[in-house]
Formats: structure tokens, sequence, C-alpha cells
């Protein structure tokens, strides 16, 4: 099964209905002030009503108090809530959450296995929660035994390698990009083609 595609990072229409025409799944805004991706919510509504319904909006947020997060997500509409913070799970809710885990060894990979939510696996950094533009060591989840989505640098030159992990989807960031925040078309296309070559095959 090819995965689905969130294009994560999203902060201008030209690139949000690009990768949507390419064929990704979903498109994540980041609501976390001291990300490079920051977008206002302001700006994200404008973005999202003109994406075709079936793509879902996903908002990412670190630290934002559960109040912020509700606002925002009737704000800008949004269909997925995605957090690091376990504690606002149980008032989000497990339906419309995905929980981000940073990876760093095998205590973080028993931690998502047994989230009540769609673990998203990404790299562990000290102060970054996604787009580093690092991979993790994927040898950790090569038995994970449930869905998830894979996060962590993923580009045209190791997706190949990724497609192996037999994720649910693909969150994609840093590695479609010329400048935070700024998708790059070309390295965006290569990426949908491979993915598409393989869907060919099957």
């Amino acid at each position: 099964m090819i995965p689905k595609v969130k294009i994560c990072g999203i902060t201008r229409i030209e690139d949000a209905l690009f990768v949507t025409d390419m064929g990704a799944h979903a498109i994540g805004f980041i609501f976390y002030k001291l990300s490079k991706r920051y977008i206002q919510p302001e700006k994200a509504k404008e973005i999202v009503k003109k994406l075709p319904v079936f793509v879902l909006k996903v908002g990412v947020f670190v630290d934002n108090p559960y109040e912020e997060i509700i606002e925002i997500k009737r704000q800008v509409m949004l269909d997925r809530i995605q957090i690091y913070d376990e504690g606002l799970l149980e008032r989000l809710g497990p339906d419309i959450t995905i929980m981000g885990y940073r990876i760093k060894d095998h205590k973080d990979i028993i931690r998502a296995k047994r989230s009540r939510a769609f673990p998203l696996l990404d790299t562990f950094h000290e102060s970054l929660y996604g787009g580093t533009g690092i991979s993790f060591d994927w040898a950790l989840i090569k038995d994970f035994g449930r869905p998830f989505i894979l996060a962590g640098g993923i580009n045209a030159e190791n997706i190949r390698s990724a497609l192996y992990l037999k994720p649910y989807a693909l969150d994609i960031s840093s590695g479609c990009e010329s400048a935070p925040g700024i998708k790059d078309h070309k390295k965006v296309a290569q990426v949908f083609n491979i993915l598409n070559e393989k869907r060919a095959f099957l």
C-alpha cells in the first residue's frame, strides 16, 4: 500500500494548492509561535477556504493551552489536531488527535505504541518540534506493529527507504522546501513522482 501524504508547514496559498494538486491527502499548519513555519490563524483560515473539502486540514500545536487550541480549530475549520503533550489528549479526545512522539530510543517507541491517539513518529531534538530535516534511526520501528505516521527528514532521496517501513502516512516538511515555510515545487513533484511510480507497479 502506498502511504498517504501530509505536507506540513504550509504558509502560502500557492503551495497549498500545488501540493493538493500533486496528491497530498492532508495539509499541516503550524500554530507554534516559536516555529519558523508559524502561520497566523487568520491566514490559515483564508488558505483553508480555497482547499478541496476532501483534503484534511491539520493544526500542529506545541505548548498551546487547551482553550486556544479549541478556538483555533473552530476558527480555521481544522479536521485534526496534532499535539506533543499527552496531558491534552484526554480533553481533546483520540478521534481527532494525532499524537506526536519525538523518537530517541526504545522508551519513546513503547510510549508511541501504547498511545490512544494515532501516533506520529518524528525525530527528537532538544528545542525543535518537527521540521528538523533529520531522520531518526528507522531501524527502531521496523516492527512497530500498528499504523503510524512517519516524519523526520523525509525527502526524494530517502523516501524509498521510508516505504519499506509501511507507514500509514508520511509527514513531509523540510524535505520539500527551499526555505522554512516555502515549498519547493520541484522537490514536491519529485516526491510524488516516486510515489506514483510505486503505485503504478502495484
